[in-house]
C-alpha cells in the first residue's frame, strides 16, 4: 500500500452481506483509498465470532493494524452474524442511527461496531432490513432535499421501498421480486422453455410484461405467470425473450403495488443494470424517477462515523 494512503486513512468500512464481505479503506471526507472483497459472507461462515474475526483479519489485517475505527453494516449484525445488532423501530431518525451502534469485542482489541437494522410494522406482519438503512443514510446525506419526503426504491433480490419524511425512515416495504424471478427462471416449469444463456435484451417482451401487469392492476399475478409458458408454447414470444417478459411481469406488479402507497418523488438506489430495468418499467407506466444512484453504503458508513465523533466531517 502507498504510504500516503496509509497516512491519510481514517476508517475501515465494511459492507458484510450474506454472501460477500466488501471492505474499503476511507480517508478524509469518505474518500476511497483502497477496496477489497471476498466470498466470506455472513451466511457462509461457520464457527461463531472466531470465524468472523478470522475472516476480517484475512481480508484486511494490515488495515486493522493502523488502529482505526472499523464500522460494519449488513447481515454481520443478524442472528447468524458476528453479533446481533437489534433492530431500530420506525420511524427511525437517520441522524440518530449512530446511537444504536453495537460494539463488538475482539481478541485483537479492535474498535469495531455494527450498524443496526430497521424494523417496521406494515399491518399484517413486521418488515425488516439490514444494510439498506446505511445506504439510505448515505443517500439522504448527499440529497437532503429528497430526504425530506422521497420514496427510495432499492431494487435487488429483496427490493426495498423506503419512505422518507423529515430526515427519518418513516416506513418501508420489502418485495421479493429478484428472488422470485431467480427461482422461476431456474427451477420452475417456465424455465424449461427458456435457454440457459439468453444475454440479449428484448425490450418489447419486457414492456409487454409491464403492460400486462398494468392491465391487471396488480391482480392475478399467478395466472399471468403461467401465461409466460403459453406465450412460449404458442411461439408468440421466442424462447430467448421469455425471461425478459417474466422480468417485466414481476417488476410491473411490484411497481403497481409500490406506487399505490409511495409518496413524493421516486429515487432509485442500486446496481446500474437492474436500476435501468426499473427506470424502463417506470417510464412504461408514465413515471419519471427523480434520479438513479449507485452504492451509497460507503457514504452512509462514513456519515455514521462522523455522527459518532470518530472522524471529522
Amino acid at each position: 500500500m502507498v504510504n500516503d494512503a496509509v497516512t491519510a486513512a481514517r476508517l475501515v468500512a465494511l459492507d458484510w452481506g450474506s454472501t460477500r464481505l466488501r471492505a474499503w479503506l476511507l480517508g478524509q471526507g469518505g474518500a476511497i483509498l483502497a477496496e477489497r472483497q471476498n466470498g466470506d459472507g455472513a451466511s457462509v461462515l461457520a464457527g461463531g465470532a472466531a470465524a468472523f474475526e478470522n475472516a476480517l483479519v484475512t481480508l484486511a489485517g494490515d488495515w486493522l493494524e493502523m488502529g482505526m475505527p472499523v464500522l460494519a453494516c449488513g447481515m454481520v449484525g443478524s442472528t447468524h452474524g458476528w453479533r446481533e445488532a437489534p433492530y431500530v423501530a420506525c420511524p427511525a431518525r437517520l441522524d440518530r442511527l449512530h446511537e444504536h451502534l453495537v460494539e463488538v469485542r475482539t481478541t485483537a482489541a479492535l474498535h469495531l461496531h455494527i450498524v443496526p437494522g430497521l424494523i417496521a410494522e406494515t399491518g399484517d406482519a413486521p418488515d425488516v432490513m439490514r444494510g439498506e438503512e446505511t445506504q439510505v443514510l448515505g443517500f439522504a446525506h448527499a440529497l437532503p432535499a429528497l430526504a425530506d419526503g422521497a420514496c427510495v426504491l432499492m431494487p435487488g433480490t429483496h427490493a426495498k421501498w423506503v419512505q422518507l419524511r423529515h430526515g427519518a425512515v418513516e416506513s418501508f416495504r420489502t418485495r421479493m421480486t429478484g428472488e422470485v424471478y431467480a427461482l422461476l427462471r431456474s427451477h420452475s416449469v417456465l424455465a424449461r422453455l427458456m435457454p440457459r444463456d439468453d444475454d440479449g435484451w428484448h425490450a418489447d417482451a419486457f414492456e409487454a410484461g409491464v403492460q400486462a401487469a398494468r392491465r391487471a392492476d396488480g391482480a392475478d399475478l399467478l395466472g399471468q405467470l403461467f401465461s409466460v409458458r403459453t406465450l412460449g408454447l404458442t411461439q408468440r414470444w421466442p424462447a430467448d425473450a421469455l425471461s425478459d417478459h417474466l422480468s417485466g411481469l414481476l417488476i410491473g406488479h411490484e411497481l403497481i403495488a409500490g406506487l399505490r402507497t409511495a409518496q413524493g418523488p421516486i429515487a432509485l438506489v442500486g446496481e446500474a443494470a437492474l436500476c435501468a430495468r426499473y427506470v424502463h418499467a417506470l417510464e412504461v407506466l408514465g413515471v419519471t424517477p427523480a434520479g438513479v444512484h449507485g452504492n451509497t453504503a460507503i457514504a452512509g458508513l462514513w456519515q455514521l462515523a462522523v455522527q459518532a465523533g470518530w472522524v471529522a466531517r
